[in-house]
């Protein structure tokens, strides 16, 4: 099966075409509700029918995914509070 990473019809061009898309520079994405099972942190794309991109170019099922979290700004001092101290901060791919 081939999945495409670009919305249909040309709408890419279109305000409504990048509506559908959500790009976010920092976040994690969690394979389960609790948050123990984080299957990417970095950059992500998602796509309108659901699917997650990631820079290297796989995509993530929809059925993988459980849900998508945004990395807020952190000061220097500021802890994540769901994170271990030995994990590495947000977004370094």
């Amino acid at each position: 099966m081939v999945i495409s990473t670009e919305p249909p019809f040309g709408l890419s061009e279109l305000d409504e075409g990048r509506a559908l898309v959500r790009t976010y520079e920092n976040a994690l994405v969690y394979g389960d509700m609790d948050g123990e099972t984080v299957l990417h942190e970095g950059p992500v794309r998602v796509l309108a029918n659901g699917w997650v991109s990631l820079p290297s170019g796989r995509l993530l099922s929809p059925d993988a995914v459980h849900h998508v979290d945004p990395a807020t700004e952190l000061d220097d001092e500021d802890e994540p509070t769901n994170r271990r101290a030995s994990d590495s901060g947000w977004g370094d791919d």
